[in-house]
């Protein structure tokens, strides 16, 4: 799909479509009335007759509209004018990019840009707008042996601003927005992956694709050996029950000077998920092949920031790791050494990814980072507490939670704070060993983040749980590419580089 920006009047676009809204109750937009001016009431005419009320989502296409040069004109249902809100706006395009799929317009020139969002400006609406459309027209069908295919698909969509000075910031939106889904797909495509081919060795041999793509990127891949040397008992325990060596890829990102101190991003990326000898219910254990959420999301945000060529230095970690019942696999009792020598009791294999994280947090110490984030698929406790719209987030560092919460509106792709006291840590007590893995039933994703955070006192650090948010579930399940476009928003920011500037 090729997205661009244009100014220009509606009645001077000769293109297969025009998309215009229209408000409740049959109130058209202002690029709307300029259409109906032009074709003398005819419009308005048909509204008058009942074709479209306006609510959020109706769509009428018009074929041969008198004196328009397109040859159709597609009225978009925009709801009430002063309730157009962010996520309205976003479900409006998504549902106006499916419409043209289906009309048979190869091309469209969409004003829908140009309504007005309470708080948001042109280049939020622009970016937000082609990511939209990106997520909106993804598919993952590359195992299936028939391919649906759309009749005439839509190749080409531009985005009209009010006025030329506002065009270099359009353009910045759509570089933005398509570095951005181009991450978010890979982040997609490798969670989507079924477990028999996404093992820890896919995952580093998709991190080696980004090093042999951008020649600022190198790879570095730490097999069992070396974690053995290291001292990564913990890890290693949780991938002993598996034939598939677990792997942990080190992406390095150059993009500032030597000396100039690293972001590191940790993904968990537990490619399965049997829940070990606590085995999980076989009912949905299927969806288990996204416990590499957390993994795919920093692959993807490294491959939108390798697009982007920001000016800083990041480092993207993805803690490869399959997670399964055998004779040789840890059971509960065990107690492991981790890398900081510190040691846990095991009271269940399922909370494992908290086992791989931790030598995965221990091991980026070296970096000297300026912050750490990871981003994990960690507990079903967040999805009781946020569901699926808001990714958990917990840290030590006020700063650096801000500036991810302020990342999260920024993209729209939203984060929810929870505390992080130290009233909760009493809960990972243990009779045997340092402490537990498991805080009990209470407040598992803040329990969660406070056995993380024991292993995270040498640097600035932040958790973000997007076990609700990294897959949908269901007959239409599959991966939702975040957090990409939060962490990437993130980096943006760090850059100096919020819209481009």
């Amino acid at each position: 799909m090729e997205f661009s920006v244009k100014s220009g009047s509606p009645e001077k676009q000769r293109s297969a479509c025009i998309v215009v809204g229209v408000f409740e109750p049959r109130r058209l937009s202002g690029t709307a009335e300029q259409l109906d001016e032009i074709s003398e009431g005819y419009i308005s005419n048909l509204l008058r007759k009942g074709d479209l009320e306006g609510k959020s989502g109706q769509m009428l296409l018009l074929h041969h509209v008198p004196n328009i040069l397109s040859e159709r004109v597609l009225l978009v249902g925009c709801g009430k004018e002063r309730e157009l809100d962010e996520r309205q706006y976003r479900q409006i395009i998504t549902k106006t990019i499916n419409t043209l799929n289906e009309t048979g317009s190869m091309e469209a020139v969409c004003f829908l840009s140009e309504l007005h969002v309470k708080g948001r400006d042109i280049y939020w609406k622009v970016r937000q707008a082609v990511e939209a459309a990106q997520d909106g027209l993804y598919s993952f069908d590359s195992l299936k042996t028939r391919k649906a295919e759309a009749r005439r698909p839509l190749r080409k969509i531009i985005f009209n601003v009010p006025t030329r000075r506002e065009l270099p910031i359009g353009e910045r939106a759509v570089a933005h927005a398509l570095a951005i889904s181009e991450g978010i797909t890979t982040c997609k495509n490798v969670a989507n992956m079924p477990p028999n081919i996404c093992n820890p060795a896919y995952l580093a041999e998709q991190a080696k694709i980004l090093e042999n793509d951008y020649d600022n990127v190198t790879t570095t891949i730490v097999g069992e050996k070396e974690m053995e040397e290291l001292g990564m008992g913990s890890y290693l325990a949780v991938g002993r029950g598996s034939v598939n060596e677990s792997l942990m890829s080190i992406i390095k990102y150059d993009g500032a000077a030597d000396d100039s101190k690293p972001l590191v991003l940790v993904g968990k990326g537990l490619t399965f998920d049997s829940g070990g000898i606590s085995l999980k219910p076989g009912l949905g254990m299927d969806e288990m092949k996204y416990d590499m959420g957390g993994a795919a999301g920093v692959l993807g945000a490294m491959h939108a920031l390798a697009e982007l060529q920001l000016p800083i230095n990041v480092i993207g970690v993805l803690a490869g790791c399959e997670n399964m019942p055998s004779s040789n696999a840890y059971r509960p009792g065990d107690i492991l050494t981790t890398m900081s020598g510190q040691t846990v009791e095991v009271l269940n294999t399922d909370a494992e990814g908290r086992l791989v994280l931790c030598d995965a947090l221990t091991y980026v110490e070296r970096f000297n980072p300026d912050a750490v984030i990871d981003v994990a698929t960690l507990t079903g406790a967040c999805v009781v507490a946020l569901g699926a719209h808001a990714t958990g987030l917990l840290s030590s560092h006020n700063p650096l939670a801000h500036e991810l919460l302020n990342a999260s509106e920024q993209s729209g792709d939203r984060a929810w704070r929870l505390p992080l006291w130290d009233d909760y840590q009493d809960q990972l007590d243990s009779p045997f060993a340092d402490f537990t893995n498991l805080g009990g039933k209470e407040a598992g994703t803040i329990t969660a983040a406070c056995f993380l955070s024991k292993f995270t006192k040498k640097y600035n650090w932040a958790h973000l749980d997007i076990a609700g948010t990294a897959w949908r579930g269901g007959k239409n399940k599959g991966s939702t590419g975040r957090p990409v476009s939060m962490l990437t928003q993130f980096l943006l920011n760090r850059a100096g580089q919020e819209q481009g500037e």
